[in-house]
């Protein structure tokens, strides 16, 4: 399963990052990356969960990511992340600090907007040394930034 988990992130990753190396998007590469992320999403989702946390939280962080990324959905979308959510809320206190635990949060955030998820993250965060950070760290201080300045990405904020 772990070969699974990891393929799945990898692939969800490379779909939310698609195109933002400057190369051009192709609709039906597009189209099928989304289709296989989707289908391996619910194919983890229905999987067994782990009773190692650090597993459990690799799968769901893969699950949330995944779902996330993609346009497909088969109408139960929305139930099959809020039961990911509380899968996670089982396990992010068993989790030491960690990469994966700040990406946990920081996944779990990007769907709850809860500040309690991000003061938690940047405790972690705060005990890194900057001065050599690795690009995962760097990555993931990057993309909760970016949430923390843009809770509202698809609602238009009328000034």
């Amino acid at each position: 399963m772990n070969d699974s988990v990891s393929s799945l992130y990898t692939l969800a990753h490379d779909l939310l990052n698609l195109g933002m190396d400057g190369s051009p998007i192709y609709s039906d590469h597009f189209a099928h990356l989304n289709r296989e992320v989707y289908e391996q999403a619910i194919k983890l989702y229905n999987t067994p969960g782990s009773t190692v946390p650090e597993e459990e939280a690799e799968l769901c962080l893969s699950i949330l990511v995944a779902l996330s990324a993609t346009f497909y959905d088969n109408g139960r979308k929305q139930q099959y992340i809020q039961a990911t959510l509380d899968r996670c809320w089982n396990i992010l206190d068993q989790l030491p600090a960690s990469l994966l635990k700040v990406r946990l949060l920081t996944c779990c955030y990007g769907e709850v907007y809860e500040d309690n998820l991000t003061a938690e993250a940047h405790a972690i965060i705060d005990t890194w040394d900057k001065s050599s950070l690795t690009p995962e760290q760097a990555e993931i201080i990057e993309e909760l930034k970016n949430m923390e300045d843009n809770q509202y990405p698809f609602e238009v904020l009328e000034e």
